[in-house]
């Protein structure tokens, strides 16, 4: 009960620690919890907002604390992920790896304990986070705040309240961070948001966030291209293509938003197989259309499906589907699936 009051406050006044709620009060509750000695362990699910945030909490404990290892639990796949760590140096280590029982101090950050089976085995003793409030768990000192775009921004104000400029790694990671969770604020932002970003723009070096941006695509991976302008077939505006066997679903985002740029298609709708599902990405520009329902109607009976208006995706088992060996399925397969759309549209 007592955890489940504490997280109640959070949920209501955005923030709570042991001390009041202004910038310099948080940064002083959040040095209360450490000693000189401590060997601290920052864990995160590694994302730019992620890495970010560790980094600035690994210059803000500096000089506090003996040491300060960051632990991450998944594979970093994605190539921009992969160049913001090897070009900015972010000294990280994976999880299990690491013996976390050696570390006298634990902290997460950008997510919660809920989010992880590993995490939900660790007790931390600090929580920082910007997704919505989750129970059945505590921590001495916990700022979550799911009004905010990026925790990125909150570790900004951290190290604004304790008077340090961050240095050009540290403010192109934050800078990063705020970019990609707020998605170059089209997503959901406050204006706390908008202050750190414009704060960092004078320290970040913003030619590498750029090539940070850019950076997403194998050269192994060129020949999916290659494959979806081969089979690209167009049915009034609405553009399909079947890529087949992926290594990655990451690779169909990539195709689906490329032939999205091209003029005169209304829809884009790409398919490939990941492992035993077909995974199926939908793009438009979500003026008078809808991605999601697209998606839902074309492929929610037959697995999971959903997104935005402009934006969706869905993913269904190959057992579902009359196409029990893999290499069966074709772009005319595909049109023929997403074809149920506009039969239920017109007789609903």
């Amino acid at each position: 009960m007592k955890k489940q009051k504490r997280l109640e406050k959070i949920a209501d006044i955005v923030t709570r620690s042991e001390r009041k709620n202004s910038a310099q009060a948080r940064l002083n509750g959040l040095w209360d919890v450490f000693d000189k000695d401590d060997t601290v362990l920052v864990v995160i699910s590694a994302d730019p907002d992620a890495l970010a945030s560790a980094m600035a909490m690994k210059r803000l404990l500096r000089y506090r604390v003996q040491s300060v290892t960051i632990g991450y639990p998944n594979e970093i796949r994605r190539l921009n992920n992969l160049e913001m760590v090897r070009r900015l140096k972010i000294p990280i280590e994976r999880l299990h790896t690491l013996k976390v029982a050696d570390y006298s101090k634990k902290i997460l950050l950008d997510s919660q304990p809920l989010h992880q089976p590993c995490f939900e085995k660790i007790d931390f003793d600090v929580v920082i986070d910007h997704h919505p409030v989750t129970e059945s768990w505590d921590a001495t000192f916990i700022d979550i705040r799911p009004n905010y775009g990026a925790v990125s921004s909150i570790m900004v104000e951290y190290l604004r309240a304790a008077g340090i400029k961050p240095s050009v790694a540290l403010a192109t990671a934050l800078f990063y961070g705020i970019k990609v969770d707020t998605q170059n604020f089209e997503k959901h932002a406050v204006a706390a948001d908008g202050i750190s970003f414009w704060y960092l723009f004078g320290f970040a070096n913003r030619n590498l966030v750029r090539k940070f941006e850019l950076t997403d695509l194998r050269r192994s991976e060129l020949k999916y291209f290659k494959i979806a302008l081969n089979e690209l077939k167009v049915r009034k505006g609405k553009a399909f293509v079947h890529i087949g066997r992926v290594w990655s679903p990451d690779i169909l985002v990539i195709i689906a938003d490329f032939l999205n740029h091209v003029d005169k298609f209304s829809w884009v709708i790409v398919s490939g197989i990941h492992g035993e599902r077909l995974v199926v990405i939908f793009r438009c520009d979500g003026y008078r259309k809808n991605a999601g329902n697209f998606a839902i109607r074309a492929f929610g009976k037959l697995g999971v499906a959903g997104g935005h208006k402009e934006a969706a995706r869905a993913e269904v088992p190959l057992k579902n589907l009359d196409f029990p060996d893999s290499h069966e399925f074709s772009t005319q397969a595909l049109i023929r699936l997403a074809g149920r759309h506009e039969k239920k549209k017109k007789s609903g």
